[in-house]
């Protein structure tokens, strides 16, 4: 299995437009951060895990010339407003898109990109398989053996997901006993940690840090970050050998 880091910001991205604080006039292209998603490749099939406003940025970076299986967290603008970009796949398989989500994320899907669902949609429109999952409970898309998590975002009640050793959660602030259950021990945990400064419905550094000892997983990687954060190099130094802040086109084998 390949993880790669398509973008690793919070919804407003790195560098915040107007902004000129240290971490968004610096050089390093590791404070450059697009909208949070990431591609997994496993058995020759290709997933992405939301689809933000960055996501056609995103493919053209990376090369991605196919793409098999879209999983949503949920249904926030950051997550899911890149997927009409998902058309030029459909273009080249001539097969709809497969999509994995929650009631909530189909609901949005469907309001905001109703014009891939008329009956009589305009030629070139997208095509969607949606298919709604539950949390906690497991599925196959596309051929690959999924657990979806339940996962609190202040008041919402979102998904994250588990697929073989590797567990994705962004934009949680609570873990619920029977999702921690599970997750315990993993041996690859991507989490969210979107600043120093407490926030009602993201884990800030401190809180992800307690959160990931908790979980014991062998290595963690932190994102969905933000400017307030601090740069990547000053973070790096500060957190244990185990856990690094992951970056924009980050690639890991797991």
């Amino acid at each position: 299995m390949q993880l790669c880091f398509l973008g690793t910001g919070t919804s407003a991205g790195i560098p915040l437009i107007g902004c000129h604080c240290e971490v968004c006039d610096s050089t390093n292209p590791k404070d450059k951060r697009l909208r949070s998603s990431v591609l997994i490749s496993l058995d020759d099939k290709n997933i992405v895990i939301d689809t933000g406003p960055d996501f056609r940025t995103q493919m053209l970076r990376e090369n991605i010339e196919s793409l098999d299986a879209v999983l949503f967290t949920h249904e926030h603008r950051d997550h899911i407003a890149g997927l009409d970009d998902t058309r030029p796949f459909l273009f080249w398989s001539g097969k709809a898109m497969q999509i994995y989500c929650d009631h909530a994320v189909e609901k949005a899907i469907k309001r905001d990109f109703y014009y891939a669902f008329q009956d009589n949609p305009y030629p070139g429109s997208p095509q969607f398989n949606l298919n709604v999952i539950e949390a906690n409970t497991s599925f196959n898309a596309v051929g690959v053996k999924i657990e979806a998590l339940r996962i609190e975002h202040g008041k919402l009640s979102i998904l994250g997901y588990k697929i073989g050793p590797l567990v994705y959660i962004t934009d949680a602030n609570e873990i619920p006993p029977e999702t921690m259950e599970k997750i315990k021990g993993c041996e690859i945990l991507v989490l969210n940690a979107l600043r120093t400064q407490s926030h009602h419905s993201h884990y800030n550094l401190e809180e992800a840090l307690a959160v990931s000892k908790e979980i014991g997983a062998e290595r963690v990687y932190f994102t969905h970050i933000s400017h307030q954060l601090g740069s990547h190099d000053e973070v790096s130094a500060m957190l244990p050998d185990h856990i690094s802040i992951a970056y924009d086109g980050l690639r890991l084998e797991i």
